[in-house]
């Protein structure tokens, strides 16, 4: 494989990538319009992954098992989990690494989390943009969750992410909706 085909290769992967977060981003912006924070904050389940206030600080529930027995999460809880994921990979690829999540709180209403997932999608797409394709397919910046694997794995990972995200919270809209 020559230069021009390695360019050409990374070029398709980027596009299908690209096309591939913004579908998963259209869901996730479908599944966030309207939302009011009566909604956000309802639990589906008297267990389930939640948020709560903690010396004034909103924090989230860690799962300690991913065993279906833990009930569902709110939606409160998947805004902080896509803030959690995004915010640690942008740190650990693009930052200091040091970030955890003990650092990371739920915003506390639905627009203060729409304007920190909406901050977080505009500093992916700038980081995104300017990568080389050495970056891109280099092992070098793929820190977490996972090491040893192309950046544009990663890439996709959180693509993948985002979309099971974004379902999680329309299927909770869609139990919320049925409540009423």
């Amino acid at each position: 494989m020559n230069s021009i085909d390695i360019k050409d290769s990374t070029n398709t992967i980027k596009n299908t990538l690209k096309f591939q977060f913004d579908i998963s981003w259209q869901l996730l912006e479908f599944h966030l319009t309207n939302i009011e924070d009566e909604e956000c904050i309802w639990r589906p389940a008297s267990n389930g992954l939640h948020v709560y206030k903690n010396s004034g600080v909103w924090c989230a529930d860690w799962p300690e098992t991913e065993e279906y027995s833990i009930g569902p999460a709110s939606i409160a809880w998947v805004t902080w989990h896509i803030i959690y994921w995004w915010s640690m990979v942008l740190d650990h690829s693009f930052g200091e690494g040091t970030l955890t999540r003990n650092y990371i709180n739920w915003p506390g209403n639905i627009i203060d989390v729409k304007k920190k997932i909406y901050e977080l999608r505009e500093e992916w797409m700038r980081i995104l943009t300017s990568l080389s394709d050495e970056d891109f397919i280099s092992t070098e910046r793929t820190k977490w969750p996972f090491t040893d694997r192309p950046f544009y794995e990663l890439v996709a990972w959180l693509n993948v992410e985002l979309m099971k995200n974004a379902a999680e919270i329309g299927y909770c809209r869609f139990l919320y909706a049925s409540q009423k």
